[in-house]
């Protein structure tokens, strides 16, 4: 993937590779991976199902361990030889990702704003700021009149957004997303895939998504195909 020569990537792998199980039973979830992903960039991995884009995803996120490779997120190196460089990998979660998903995972007991407001509370802030911050965001993304409302009461839209607030919490600069419009219709799915690309250029952050959702293909910069763990080749070019 080229790139501006003064822009260095906020991910890059080297050759990550993961399997399970050893002998006959061994499976090899993938295969010396390489990646770099720019920021302002939208990138998606598309694959058949057990191609390895979620396993792909879960080692960038820092939740599964890969079997070997080499890993940068933000230019700090945080995984050698297959080796995680940092004994607190919560803390660099927090620090550095923001997760979305297919389905939202609100907490049901817990309104928009103290869904948002959970994660800038788990990194140490008071309850005040991050009710605060998780105000400003729920504004951001133009859901600030549903501030108060359970999680029940949004409609799939409003709850991805609050979902999305919520990965933006601790303002990540790489965000992740598993099949983030799966369980939208077309309008809906076009409406979070433009805030992801605003999230994007205004945050100076790089978006990786797993998809299958063929009506938001046409939003990606550059979207990756897996099979049988391999990274065979760019699926599209560049979208702009």
């Amino acid at each position: 993937m080229a790139e501006s020569a003064h822009r260095s990537p906020l991910v890059r792998l080297d050759r990550i590779s993961k399997h399970f199980g050893e002998g006959e039973t061994r499976v090899d979830a993938l295969r010396q991976v390489s990646l770099e992903v720019f920021p302002r960039q939208v990138v998606g991995l598309l694959g058949p199902s057990g191609s390895g884009k979620t396993t792909l995803l879960n080692v960038i996120g820092c939740i599964l361990d890969p079997s070997s490779g080499s890993m940068e997120l933000e230019g700090e190196l945080v995984l050698r030889d297959g080796q995680w460089q940092r004994r607190n990998l919560r803390r660099l979660r927090l620090d550095k990702i923001g997760f979305i998903f297919q389905f939202h995972n609100l907490l049901p007991f817990l309104d928009a704003t103290d869904n948002v407001a959970l994660v800038p509370k788990l990194a140490g802030a008071d309850m005040a700021s991050a009710r605060k911050r998780a105000r400003e965001l729920l504004d951001y993304l133009e859901i600030g009149n549903r501030k108060d409302a359970m999680p029940a009461k949004l409609s799939g839209g409003e709850a991805q957004r609050v979902a999305i607030a919520r990965a933006l919490a601790n303002s990540p600069r790489i965000i992740l997303a598993d099949e983030p419009t799966a369980a939208l219709d077309s309008k809906r799915a076009g409406i979070v895939m433009d805030l992801l690309r605003k999230l994007a250029i205004e945050h100076d952050a790089a978006i990786i998504a797993v998809t299958h959702d063929e009506k938001i293909f046409n939003r990606f910069d550059h979207m990756f195909e897996l099979r049988d763990g391999m990274l065979e080749s760019e699926a599209l070019g560049s979208a702009e």
